[in-house]
């Protein structure tokens, strides 16, 4: 057998064993959910069974993993884009989706109640709101916006935006460089041709 297989099969017992005990399950439990036995699951974390697609297969749909993810297969060119969350202070997230440097930037983000602070900077901004209630302080107005509702700023006007309660809002935000502007390119109900 070769060095890479082996190390692959090598890893699998602890790995096994990390995400049982992860998930505060013993021996038992996991086996009667399974349908594996005890002294089975037992073998295989120690790495003194061979893991087998017919043992492997029901663990990975038990943990609800992905079975190269139990493997830890090489990578094989996974064409999925796999985005990274950044947790950021006081609760919210911040999913980047796009990343051009100098171009319009797209992220989807989850943000928790904070105290409003106006701020002031170049570009402009899109919000669309995904799920909650979204609160917008514009110069000296204010907003709720509600699911499928959107909004679109100059960032020069004093703005702050978050939660309209104590839950939080999930929101697609688009930020770009001042000039920037959307173009609604749609057909009226009219069947008049669209505008450029």
């Amino acid at each position: 057998m070769d060095v890479e297989l082996e190390q692959i099969l090598g890893g699998i017992g602890p790995r096994l064993r990390a995400l049982r005990l992860d998930r505060g399950l013993t021996l038992e439990a996991l086996a009667a959910t399974s349908g594996i036995s005890v002294s089975t699951l037992s073998r295989l974390e120690a790495g003194k069974r061979r893991p087998t697609l017919d043992l492997l297969i029901p663990l990975a749909r038990e943990h609800r993993i992905a079975l190269d993810h139990l493997v830890a297969a090489p990578a094989s060119g996974d064409p999925r884009v796999h985005l990274e969350p950044l947790r950021k202070a006081r609760g919210s997230t911040l999913v980047p989706l796009t990343q051009y440097p100098g171009r319009v930037q797209v992220f989807k983000q989850v943000l928790a109640p904070r105290e409003p602070k106006l701020v002031t900077h170049d570009g402009y901004e899109w919000l669309y709101v995904l799920a909650g209630e979204l609160r917008l302080m514009l110069g000296g107005d204010e907003f709720i916006l509600r699911p499928g509702e959107l909004t679109e700023f100059d960032t020069a006007e004093p703005h702050w935006f978050g939660p309209a309660d104590t839950g939080t809002v999930e929101i697609l935000h688009l930020f770009g460089p001042r000039g920037d502007q959307a173009v609604v390119r749609a057909r009226p109900s009219s069947g008049a041709p669209p505008t450029p």
